[in-house]
């Protein structure tokens, strides 16, 4: 599996003051977090916005930051939803797209049981088997806390590879 090494930073999104996405300054931010010690840049999460961004900005911002770290950082990309179909998809085109791993969100909406997150988590790593997935439990925003049991199951698969806590 990947080695992510030791600072993971998560990215903030910048925007143009139409509301767009700023993809020249998202390079330029990339590039400067890569040349000052960050070892993987993790994008789209909760501070990179991605609940206000479309799939298809998200996809562009995986390309540009990529593409503007090469060689200097890996990247994390924020695959996370509350539809398991829609998260396998994202994650397939992260994957496709050449990121390094996925951040995955406990869902946030529709609070399944500790069983059923298991199930979500479990069907995206399982679509996915070569490529990394970080669990993120953020119970102060999903209103959902993934306990350590069912962490504990999960790391039972491969390519789940750690979590993170907020």
């Amino acid at each position: 599996m990947v080695d992510f090494g030791r600072v993971l930073t998560a990215m903030v999104t910048p925007f143009k003051e139409n509301g767009n996405v700023d993809y020249d300054v998202a390079a330029k931010l990339a590039a400067h977090l890569a040349d000052n010690g960050s070892d993987t840049l993790v994008i789209c999460g909760t501070t990179g916005e991605s609940p206000t961004l479309s799939w298809d900005e998200e996809y562009q911002l995986f390309t540009v930051v990529l593409q503007a770290v090469a060689g200097k950082a890996l990247v994390m990309a924020g695959c996370g939803s509350n539809s398991t179909k829609e998260a396998i998809a994202a994650t397939e085109k992260a994957a496709k797209i050449g990121v390094h791993g996925c951040l995955q969100v406990v869902p946030y909406y529709n609070k399944p049981p500790q069983a059923g997150l298991y199930q979500h988590f479990r069907a995206i790593a399982e679509a996915t088997p070569e490529f990394p997935v970080l669990l993120y439990n953020v119970p102060g925003r999903t209103g959902q806390n993934l306990l350590p049991e069912t962490v504990a199951k999960l790391a039972e698969i491969n390519n789940i590879i750690g979590i993170k806590e907020a």
